[in-house]
């Protein structure tokens, strides 16, 4: 599996810290796989839903970071939700 980049950390979520970039990519997720965690995050917020579990594993930890960095995806006025 090839390492995720900066660039494609930001082509999936846009404008994120070179630290919010720098933990996603330390997960070791693909970029499938950050597409498919940013997808659940605004689903979740959507819905308000926030208790269905998540398996361990890399898609988790970067759910989790998405959901602390609310600014990416969603309060800072973004066109996503």
């Amino acid at each position: 599996m090839a390492e995720l980049s900066r660039d494609e950390v930001a082509e999936v979520l846009g404008r994120v810290s070179d630290a919010i970039a720098a933990e996603i990519i330390a997960t070791g997720i693909d970029k499938a796989g950050l597409m498919a965690a940013r997808d659940r995050v605004i689903r979740d917020r959507k819905s308000h839903t926030h208790d269905v579990p998540v398996e361990p594993g890399a898609f988790a930890q970067v759910v989790d970071i998405l959901e602390r960095a609310r600014g990416p995806l969603g309060e800072g006025g973004s066109t996503l939700e």
